[in-house]
């Protein structure tokens, strides 16, 4: 690597770093190839379209569409001459609205710059402020001033993100788990770790931020985080099994599962279409250029509005007269003016509208239709009702952890995300099986017989796990993870996720192998040693449903970490055994456990979630040692 940065100085490294991270916007330490034209672009590189492929060709050594930051300097190293990179370095800091922030960290003196957007610090400060406004919790440091940087102190304590995550996902957290008195430096940390933890499973891809991160409000950091939890909320609901209204949005000779194959993000653009169609007027292909004359939503306000012919909504009519003005952010103000009064003002400004904004955009519209999606469930077709399920909470749960270690693209189905095999890839490399990237069909698939190069990596896929990983694949063909048979695909899921589990440990207990009796062993030599009751005799013990053996150990690790008063220990009905479950659930979060699984399968003992549970606790306890 050092060849390859000498002719770099510092300050250029530190730019070129940042003009990396601007475009890894998921954080996950690469770009994708068709990224790079976008940060070329922006750079005013004089590259011809053939140039640029063939320098990304070069580049993606590994083949798979991915580049990593040595590799975005090599690329600089071959396009250096002077003026190239100067124009490029002025183009990347003139990216919209972006802060530099010096920050000195030990490495370098001379400060490195991470840049992050007050438009979206400004965002979502007023969604925080309007969503924890009644809280009682946070009168300390809500409203915001979204002009001041209220909101990276404001993050500080943990109160605020452990809040806001509960208002992304209902229950994840149990409040009696937040502190909230009299805050010390250790019970900020509890609270971090706790936010941290509980965002990872939720889905949250966290692996690059830590709590002394959030302690010191590093802006970029908090900035990523809160994106993440304030996305997952707004995009609960963007799915079928939940909404079946959506229905209405099937097309012409589509059928339902095609339907439910699009993530959240292309069923909010078919569903913006669905309505400009109605109002005859253009169809939009995203929500940046597309968006930028605020027409197009001028026309989607008008149609999503309640017309009063609903019983208890009075109409409210949309003023279009401002479509006539003449300046763009003039236009975008009458029409935000328009979306207030459907309370719908959220996330972007006119500005915002008018330069494209995509992440902002996104979030306004997914506000928009949660607010008012105007579709009626489709009443004369002959659906299949039946066949639209919401996920198992086994099934959310894997997909969570998938996301939470960053796989891209993100899971948003389990089964036909999963067809290609390419999120099954990278799961391989997150347990040390290594995956022959040349073996592996990159996207995009040809139209036809693009299923066939998907099939061919499913075969990979299961050849990788029964010859290199070793697991258990016995009936499993490529075939059954191409078509997305549950039974199969989740018995290759579980055995990724519980090696993964276990690797964690073994790492800690410096490369010991770990099975199951092992951690059942050192679980009750851990309670009886801190003169604990409760034992297990394997993960099916019914005495795990009323997670008292879970409690315990948690008090054994950090004693007096347990408040027993809140819990009820002796006969316990089915609302008190939950009750506990989600209090172990939390404090299991907070004592640094990145658990995964949920208080139900503590309840219901589910023995594969149980086995994740103890193997965490166990990895905290042996590194407290």
């Amino acid at each position: 690597e050092m060849a390859s940065t000498a002719h770099f100085s510092e300050e250029e490294m530190a730019e070129l770093r940042e003009a990396f991270c601007k475009v890894d916007i998921s954080g996950n330490g690469f770009i994708h190839a068709n990224d790079l034209t976008d940060v070329l672009k922006a750079a005013n590189l004089p590259l011809p379209g053939y140039k640029a492929r063939e320098l990304i060709q070069s580049l993606t050594t590994a083949g798979d569409g991915r580049i990593s930051f040595d590799e975005f300097i090599s690329i600089f190293q071959n396009l250096k001459s002077d003026d190239v990179a100067k124009s490029f370095r002025k183009q990347i800091n003139k990216k919209e609205g972006i802060c530099a922030i010096g920050g000195t960290s030990e490495q370098s003196s001379a400060g490195t710059q991470h840049s992050y957007s007050e438009e979206e610090k400004y965002a979502f400060v007023n969604w925080i402020n309007k969503a924890l406004e009644k809280d009682p919790d946070c009168k300390h440091v809500v409203p915001m001033n979204p002009e001041t940087d209220d909101l990276f102190q404001a993050v500080g304590d943990g109160i605020v993100l452990c809040k806001m995550i509960n208002f992304s996902v209902p229950d994840t957290i149990d409040e009696r788990t937040i502190n909230k008195k009299k805050l010390t430096p250790f019970t900020i940390q509890e609270n971090l770790n706790l936010a941290l933890n509980s965002a990872s499973a939720i889905g949250c891809h966290v692996v690059n931020i830590g709590a002394e991160d959030l302690k010191e409000g590093k802006p970029y950091l908090v900035l990523g985080l809160l994106w993440q939890v304030i996305k997952i909320g707004l995009f609960a609901d963007i799915e079928i099994s939940r909404n079946e209204a959506l229905i209405a949005l099937l097309r012409e000779g589509e059928s339902l599962e095609d339907l439910m194959k699009l993530s959240p993000e292309e069923l909010l653009l078919r569903w913006a279409n669905y309505h400009l169609e109605n109002a005859g007027c253009n169809k939009v292909n995203n929500f940046s250029s597309d968006i930028k004359d605020s027409k197009a939503y001028y026309h989607l306000l008008n149609q999503v509005a309640p017309k009063g012919d609903e019983e208890g909504i009075p109409a409210i009519t949309i003023d279009m007269s401002g479509l006539r003005e003449k300046d763009d952010v003039q236009r975008a103000e009458c029409m935000l003016q328009q979306a207030e009064r459907l309370g719908c003002r959220q996330f972007v400004t006119a500005t915002d509208v008018v330069r494209g904004n995509p992440k902002l955009n996104l979030a306004f519209i997914a506000n928009l239709f949660n607010k008012y999606p105007a579709l009626h469930k489709p009443e004369n077709q002959d659906i299949d009702w039946s066949s639209i399920e919401g996920e198992t909470r086994e099934e959310r749960t894997f997909r969570n952890w998938m996301n939470s270690l960053g796989v891209n693209p993100r899971v948003n189905h389990l089964y036909s995300d999963l067809s290609d095999a390419l999120v099954i890839f990278q799961l391989y490399e997150k347990i040390k099986v290594p995956v022959d990237w040349n073996r592996v069909n990159k996207p995009p698939y040809p139209k036809l017989g693009g299923n066939m190069k998907k099939l061919e990596n499913c075969n990979y896929a299961v050849e990788l796990g029964k010859n290199q990983a070793k697991f258990s694949l016995v009936g499993i063909a490529g075939q059954d993870l191409n078509e997305g048979n549950r039974t199969l695909t989740l018995a290759l899921i579980w055995q990724l996720m519980r090696r993964y589990t276990l690797n964690i440990l073994e790492d800690i207990g410096g490369g010991e192998k770990v099975n199951d009796e092992i951690i059942v062993s050192w679980v009750n030599e851990t309670l009886t040693a801190a003169g604990k009751d409760s034992t297990i005799s394997s993960f099916k013990d019914s005495k795990i449903s009323t997670s008292m053996p879970v409690l315990d150990l948690i008090d054994a690790i950090q004693p007096g970490s347990i408040k027993y008063d809140l819990l009820k220990t002796e006969d316990l009905n089915d609302e008190e055994k939950l009750n506990n479950a989600k209090y172990a659930i939390s404090m299991a979060r907070k004592i640094g456990a990145r658990v995964y699984a949920l208080p139900e399968d503590l309840v219901e003992v589910k023995p594969k979630m149980v086995m994740t549970v103890f193997a965490c606790l166990m990895g905290k306890g042996m590194k407290k040692v």
